[in-house]
């Protein structure tokens, strides 16, 4: 159930981030202020791993994103996306979404040119800022979606 709540926030902000290229701090601060809240009161984070291994992601996930926000590669909600995201579950998990998303990237900047032709025109406009060549500046949450669904895959 926990990892079925995952999902659907981070759907959320990969939907909104594909659209806008924007996520909103309600999505971002919001899931990071209750993570917290949770992992304060139980003493886990939202997937059952100690207080600490949530404290530690966090820290990983904030040195793995920091430095790609300082070289202006990814956005302020990319990096409390994934911190987050290191609240609510543990080390492994972030490190499997962010390997996941940037295997996700890498094969959607090879593969995005002969696709996006033979996505449907509505999907496009939904998606417009995925467009192959439309932006230096990729959307990351889609990816790190992709990531995330990977690793539940794979420490299932």
């Amino acid at each position: 159930m926990q990892s079925i709540v995952l999902l659907i926030w981070l759907t959320l902000c990969a939907a909104q981030d594909a659209r806008q290229r924007h996520i909103a701090n309600g999505l971002t601060l919001g899931a990071g202020a209750l993570a917290l809240a949770f992992l304060l009161w139980t003493g886990t984070t939202w997937l059952g791993a100690p207080a600490e291994q949530g404290g530690w992601a966090a820290l990983l996930a904030a040195a793995f994103t920091l430095p790609g926000y300082a070289l202006r590669r990814l956005g302020g909600a990319d990096v409390k996306l994934m911190i987050a995201l290191g609240l609510a579950t543990d080390g492994r998990h972030v490190l499997g979404v962010f390997i996941g998303a940037g295997v996700a990237s890498l094969c959607w900047l090879l593969l995005a040119p002969r696709v996006w032709l033979h996505i449907g025109q509505g999907l496009r406009g939904r998606l417009l800022y995925l467009q192959p060549g439309m932006s230096k500046k990729q959307p990351f949450a889609p990816f790190l979606l992709v990531g995330l669904l990977l690793t539940f895959v794979w420490l299932r």
